[in-house]
């Protein structure tokens, strides 16, 4: 459990250091995505998850 609120928290902290050092572009970023249709961003959100998960298996393996 303390694994998976460090990981949470970690998350949490690179997302704010993104906002705080790059505004704007996360501002366009932020923008695009609502342009976006949901089937593409469910697709990548999938994507990015097992990419995460796989990640997490090669190391701790």
């Amino acid at each position: 459990m303390i694994e998976l609120a460090t990981a949470l928290a970690l998350a949490v902290a690179i997302e704010g250091a993104l906002y705080a050092l790059f505004p704007t572009a996360m501002k366009r970023f932020m923008a695009q995505a609502m342009d976006q249709p949901d089937g593409v961003l469910r697709m990548a959100g999938l994507i990015a998850a097992l990419i995460g998960v796989a990640a997490i298996w090669f190391l701790r393996h």
